[in-house]
């Protein structure tokens, strides 16, 4: 009998700072028998015609499943549209429609609430602000357009799908939300099957067409 193909979980994060955490989700993920793709860990498939940036774009495009984790550092590789390469991750799996669970700092989600009551409310409110060189708070404040789009901020709350963001504080709140989400896969393959159709028509639609560019 054929070993059946395990699902595989993109981990879409900064590292700075959440080094345990990303060993734990990682152990916590490859013993429940999925097939991790993390960049801390060297897991993401890597292909030399790519950049870096090329390749954590197809590994979104390519996974099964979408873990995103939000955290007061924004992260490098800047590109062409100023974004990071981990908030161009996110706004990829959203894009497409990937089966996603996201995950916030609850720093991030603060600081976002907190800027609001001042009157800086969403993206183009805090135009007007600027961090401090030697903010410690946080390191961009495009985090909190991250944790917006995550949460689907710009549609009606009763019609956002997909919308739900899980606060951390602490690693094993994070570990507790990855756990309860993923530790019953059979329950997650179902779940996929029923609400984004079939799990190779996923990987069909979403992978990159033969000699294109990531």
């Amino acid at each position: 009998m054929k070993n059946k193909k395990k699902l595989t979980i993109l981990v879409s994060s900064t590292v700075h700072g959440i080094e345990e955490l990303l060993e734990r989700i990682y152990t916590l993920l490859t013993n429940e028998d999925y097939e991790v793709w993390m960049s801390h860990k060297g897991t993401l498939p890597v292909f030399s015609k790519h950049s870096a940036y090329e390749n954590c774009i197809q590994a979104v495009e390519k996974c099964d499943l979408f873990l995103g984790i939000i955290t007061t550092n924004y992260g490098s590789g800047i590109q062409e549209n100023g974004l990071s390469i981990t908030h161009n991750e996110l706004l990829k799996a959203i894009e497409i429609n990937k089966p996603r669970w996201l995950l916030s700092h609850d720093h991030v989600v603060y600081a976002r609430k907190l800027l609001e009551d001042l009157g800086f409310k969403g993206k183009n409110g805090r135009k007007k602000l600027a961090l401090k060189n030697d903010a410690s708070s946080l390191e961009d404040m495009r985090v909190l357009d991250m944790y917006e789009e995550a949460a689907l901020k710009h549609k009606d709350a009763n019609q956002a799908k997909g919308n739900w963001v899980q606060k951390f504080i602490s690693n094993m709140d994070a570990l507790l939300f990855t756990s309860a989400q993923f530790s019953r896969s059979q329950e997650v393959e179902t779940f996929i099957k029923e609400n984004f159709s079939d799990i190779e028509q996923i990987r069909a639609r979403t992978s990159i067409k033969k000699g294109g560019k990531a």
